[in-house]
């Protein structure tokens, strides 16, 4: 099984994810935007039970970052964890995105990612 680690800048949070994760994306929202300081935000899912964390973090709008360093890390719920991508140890990580969010906030200079999901806003799910 893989196995992947990160850390804030200072090292003070470690974490680590186990297995391969449930889908790759970047996300163009305002949120995403503000909280990376770029143009969007590269993310992995995992299952929360593929996810394990050491080193205390503050939460902002359930998004978890060092309060030593400020470094941007994850979110977690019951379900789900949300990586930064950009915080893993090995890079690159060789994962690859296979769907964008909030398109419509896209930088007119920046092309859509050949082969991906396309949406608008958030993800939609398919009806159950």
């Amino acid at each position: 099984m893989t196995v992947r680690e990160g850390s804030c800048r200072c090292g003070n949070v470690r974490f680590r994810v186990a297995g391969e994760p449930l889908r790759v994306g970047i996300c163009h929202c305002t949120d995403c935007r503000r909280e990376s300081g770029s143009a969007f935000a590269f993310f992995g899912i995992w299952p929360a039970s593929a996810f394990e964390g050491h080193g205390e973090t503050v939460d902002y709008a359930e998004r978890r970052f060092c309060p030593a360093c400020g470094s941007r890390l994850f979110s977690l719920n019951d379900e789900e964890a949300e990586i930064k991508l950009g915080s893993l140890t090995d890079a690159p990580s060789g994962l690859a995105p296979s769907y964008e969010l909030w398109t419509k906030r896209r930088e007119t200079w920046l092309a859509a990612l050949p082969g991906t999901e396309q949406f608008d806003e958030d993800r939609v799910s398919p009806p159950a």
